[in-house]
């Protein structure tokens, strides 16, 4: 048995005592049923003193707020990550496969160019041909480059940088100012999308453009950037853009009109220097500043270009050639079908003689416009081959682009009498044929000549040189009025023409264009040639898609019966109605003058070119007192010199001499009745028939001399020398009234009147 003494009692209490190494010890809280006892306080730490602990657990908060916000936003990105994959595979599934995209088709451009090959216009949805990257301006792309996409070259199609900058700015303006899209995925949009700002269409637009990024270089993709992109008022391309505001070649740009064209692009509509020129220009400033950022330029280049003056662009494209390229293009779709491709229109129209067309119309009207009422004019000069090698539209094509020369019709006036005349050569009379220039009663109706004035008994020769209404009247009663619009047709008018008497003074209205290509023949011998703008139409790599080879112009004029025209018409610009259009090289032609001088025209030709010239106004006023010998006869007087300078001088077509004693037509001829066609040229007119011989003579006629030239008076006032040479105008007592025809009993109408009745 143990001894009693080693006995161990468990102690309860708290003491010291009780306490042992190998002891059990048991505290208050491990009592079943607590005793009555308080625990002891704890003791408190230190007032402004913070435990070890406290300070840990601070730092376990901070970190944990952190973490949890890092731990959601992490979530969150996956999730958004998720969602944009979503988005793309959604928008991405609604595209044709990748396979299958392919770069459209730039617009076909249209090359309108010179005979000299000298470019014209160029025509198309681009409105320009495409300019390699090499080929054009080097500060072009610079600038492109500097204000549009600073990282281009280093970017993979999307820029990460730039989009972000483009989403804050926008978020802190409060509304949208930047849209952070790369050059690649402007291309894409101009190439295959809308310009829609839907989700769907950006998610669409990177996907182009990491296409874009991935199938062509760099170059590639700003070249193509730079042949399409909208530049503004209706110009695609740099080409187009650059001949539009500064009339030159996009080869050709500099600084300063480089910045200008990068500066369209975040507004072409709104800051094209056609529109705003003050926008254009501030705008163009801060694209220097971008390229001085960047390196592109030092200081003193871009104070240079900052120092040049403001680009101000017309409205419209500008320049009379605007004129030839329209007619152009409504003529191709006949000759070639529809432009599938860039082609090169290979045209007739000298560029030199273009231009010096348009300045001689313009300094007229510029001089004499408000003095003298007049506002518009038009000149087409032709070839003896048909060729067009100027037509002039209009004062200017940028304010109006209605083509007047091919486009109006208006009253020929006298103008319009060669054809008068030549059907009454072709009836049998000749230049020397005598008719008595009086006041004569047609019905109800009198021709009068201009002023009032009359000189009795002259020759046809004179009486067309001296622009006499009274004469061609009786010429066209004489012939009939169908024989004058048969005489007409023939020669190249294509307008209806109202057969009736008073188209002797040129009241069918006709066109600049179609009375000039009918003045045609007497120019190269009795010819009517085929009036044509097109010589060939090539594509850009010279296959040929049309090419003219009608060489074969049918004769239409006895060799007879033009050398008398050419004769009489001489003598208009001789001593007649056209003294201020003669120059070095024979030429003829004829003035013409509507009522109230509303409109003023000369048509003239030498061997080597046709050209007519109009004066008016487009609202049908008058003018004052501007007839065909004024400004018409300047304007071709200046054109006609300009063209024949250094060409060597040839006589007009013809040798019909004068023989004034030996065909001598009394005053009064029966007439013909109005409605009863004249005799008509075989069809075989190049084989002349006999002539026919002059109606009997009922009462002697004196010898009427050659008439020498003589001083006249501006605007078809005409003096004539008498037999004494001596300047008369003669007043004469009104003819029988059977000289027209017999006079009409019943009361006629306005209807009655104009139709010779």
């Amino acid at each position: 048995m143990a001894n009693r003494k080693d006995r161990i009692e468990p102690s309860f209490e708290g003491s010291s005592r009780a306490k042992s190494s190998a002891g059990l010890s048991v505290s208050e809280e491990d009592r079943v049923v607590p005793s009555n006892r308080k625990a002891p306080a704890k003791r408190k730490p230190a007032k402004g003193k913070s435990s070890r602990g406290g300070r840990g657990k601070s730092r376990r908060g901070l970190f944990g707020v952190l973490g949890r916000l890092f731990y959601w936003c992490f979530v969150l990105a996956i999730w958004g990550g998720i969602a944009v994959a979503g988005l793309v595979i959604y928008y991405g599934a609604k595209m044709p496969a990748a396979t299958t995209w392919s770069i459209p088709d730039r617009a076909p451009n249209i090359k309108i160019v010179s005979v000299d090959g000298k470019l014209l216009a160029n025509r198309g949805m681009s409105g320009g041909e495409a300019v390699g990257l090499h080929e054009m301006s080097p500060y072009i792309p610079e600038a492109v480059i500097a204000i549009e996409d600073r990282r281009f070259y280093s970017h993979f199609g999307v820029d990460p940088i730039g989009l972000s900058r483009a989403m804050v700015t926008n978020l802190l303006g409060g509304h949208f100012s930047q849209g952070g899209s790369t050059l690649t995925q402007q291309l894409a949009k101009n190439l295959f999308l809308t310009p829609d700002r839907t989700l769907e269409r950006k998610v669409q637009e990177v996907l182009l453009a990491l296409w874009l990024e991935h199938k062509h270089t760099k170059d590639q993709i700003l070249e193509m950037y730079l042949n399409r992109v909208y530049f503004g008022s209706g110009a695609f391309g740099v080409e187009a853009a650059s001949r539009r505001y500064f009339g030159k070649s996009a080869r050709d740009v500099t600084l300063s009109e480089a910045a200008l064209l990068a500066g369209l692009l975040k507004a072409p509509s709104r800051l094209s220097p056609a529109r705003d020129p003050k926008a254009a220009e501030e705008r163009s400033q801060l694209v220097l500043a971008a390229m001085r950022d960047e390196g592109k330029i030092s200081a003193k280049e871009m104070a240079s270009a900052m120092s040049a003056p403001a680009t101000r662009a017309p409205s419209y494209w500008t320049g009379s050639e605007n004129y030839v390229a329209d007619t152009v293009m409504e003529e191709l779709p006949d000759l070639i079908g529809d432009v599938r491709g860039d082609i090169v229109v290979d045209t007739t129209v000298d560029l030199t003689l273009q231009k010096l067309a348009e300045q001689s119309i313009r300094r007229l009207i510029d001089e004499s416009g408000k003095k003298l009422n007049v506002s518009q004019g038009a000149l087409v000069s032709i070839d003896n081959s048909g060729a067009v090698r100027a037509m002039v539209g209009g004062y200017d094509y940028a304010s109006s682009q209605f083509d007047r020369a091919s486009g109006a019709r208006r009253q020929p006036g006298s103008a319009f009498k060669p054809f008068v005349y030549m059907a009454a050569l072709e009836a049998g009379r000749t230049p020397d044929s005598i008719r008595n220039d009086a006041p004569i009663k047609i019905g109800n109706w009198t021709p009068d000549n201009y002023g009032g004035k009359y000189f009795g008994k002259v020759t046809l020769a004179t009486a067309l040189a001296k622009s006499l209404n009274s004469v061609a009247a009786q010429l066209t009663m004489e012939v009939g009025p169908n024989a004058v619009v048969e005489t007409a047709h023939r020669m190249g008018i294509q307008s209806d023409l109202q057969a009736n008497t008073s188209i002797a003074l040129g009241t069918s209205e006709v066109t600049p264009l179609e009375l000039t290509s009918a003045y045609v023949p007497f120019a190269n011998g009795g010819y009517k040639p085929d009036i044509h703008f097109i010589r060939r139409v090539t594509t850009t790599d010279g296959k040929v898609l049309y090419e003219n080879h009608d060489d074969s112009a049918p004769r239409v004029v006895s060799p007879e019966v033009v050398g008398m025209m050419n004769s009489m018409m001489m003598g208009t610009v001789e001593f007649g109605s056209a003294k201020k259009a003669a120059f070095a090289w024979p030429a003829a032609g004829k003035t013409g003058t509507s009522q109230n001088s509303r409109d003023a025209w000369f048509v003239g030709y030498t061997a080597n070119l046709t050209t007519g010239v109009w004066f008016g106004n487009d609202d049908g006023s008058a003018m004052k007192k501007v007839t065909g010998g004024a400004l018409p006869a300047q304007a071709w007087h200046e054109f006609m010199v300009a063209a024949h300078e250094g060409v060597p001088v040839r006589p007009l077509p013809g040798t019909w001499k004068s023989t004034p004693a030996d065909t001598v037509v009394p005053d009064d001829i029966p007439s013909v009745d109005n409605n009863q066609a004249a005799p008509v040229p075989s069809a075989s007119v190049g084989q002349q028939a006999a002539p026919q011989p002059p109606a009997p003579v009922t009462q002697p006629a004196a010898p009427v001399r050659a008439a020498r030239p003589a001083q006249t008076v501006d605007a078809d006032d005409l003096a004539m020398p008498d037999d004494n040479g001596a300047t008369a105008s003669i007043k004469h007592p009104v003819p029988p009234g059977d000289v027209g025809g017999p006079t009409k009993k019943r009361k006629t109408s306005i209807l009655d009147i104009l139709g010779g009745g």
